[in-house]
């Protein structure tokens, strides 16, 4: 019997990969527990396709990062934060600020966490990466004045 597995299987294969299999194993472990579809047409045309799809979205979203990617390079953003009378920052600005920042002047959401910097405790210009993921990386300033 032929199948097409679904998960990895110890021993056997890894998902996508089609097997034969004994009657007995097939039927009564790997498609009952879920592990693997019998290998007809059908199935095997189905899953090309769905492959496809998933290529096509993938291609899709990396063209969409790359796009933000372009937009991010060009942006400053302005942050005002008080300062000291020796001109020192009280504080700093950290990644939520900025996150906060970038979604009010550029509407562009993006996760603190994907931000790659320390807390900015100086002011001036500073540079920030973002990790938009599929190893893609963008990079983006900030402009630190004294309110």
């Amino acid at each position: 019997m032929k199948v097409l597995l679904i998960k990895d299987v110890k021993a056997l294969g890894k998902a996508g990969e089609v097997k034969e299999v004994k009657d007995g194993y097939g039927q009564n472990f790997l498609i009952a527990k879920g592990f693997a579809k019998a290998a007809t047409n059908e199935v095997l045309k189905k899953y090309e396709s769905d492959k496809k799809k998933e290529a096509e979205n993938l291609r899709f979203e990396i063209a969409n990062l790359e796009k933000l990617k372009e937009e991010l390079s060009k942006i400053t953003l302005e942050i005002s934060k008080p300062v000291g009378a020796n001109g020192s920052l009280f504080g700093g600005v950290t990644k939520d600020e900025i996150a906060h920042a970038l979604k009010e002047q550029s509407h562009i959401e993006i996760d603190k966490k994907s931000l790659e910097c320390d807390t900015f405790k100086s002011l001036g210009l500073h540079e920030v990466s973002v990790k938009l993921g599929h190893a893609i990386h963008a990079k983006f300033n900030i402009n630190i004045k004294a309110e």
